[in-house]
């Protein structure tokens, strides 16, 4: 999937891109029984040549999930806020 790199406002420096509604949606329906703290959903995700474990997180606003894009990724990655990027998730 595709997504455009945002910033959260304020000085904490985090960095996420959006899962699609549709995605969300699905993930919801198959996987939110097994979602942690604060609806946390532990994902694989691959983005370049990069692969890690992490989590999404559900977006009340949007009724979607975000990824965070942690640091030491957007730089092994050369990627900046505005970017958009492509990845792939993997429940975990």
């Amino acid at each position: 999937m595709k997504s455009k790199v945002w910033l959260y406002p304020g000085m904490s420096g985090w960095h996420f891109v959006g899962i699609t509604k549709n995605h969300s949606q699905d993930i919801k329906k198959k996987y939110g029984a097994i979602a942690k703290g604060f609806g946390s959903i532990p994902v694989e995700v691959t983005l370049g040549k990069t692969k890690w474990i992490t989590s999404i997180f559900p977006d009340k606003r949007s009724g979607t999930y975000l990824l965070p894009l942690k640091a030491s990724v957007r730089k092994k990655e050369d990627i900046l806020a505005e970017d958009t990027v492509s990845f792939s998730i993997k429940i975990v």
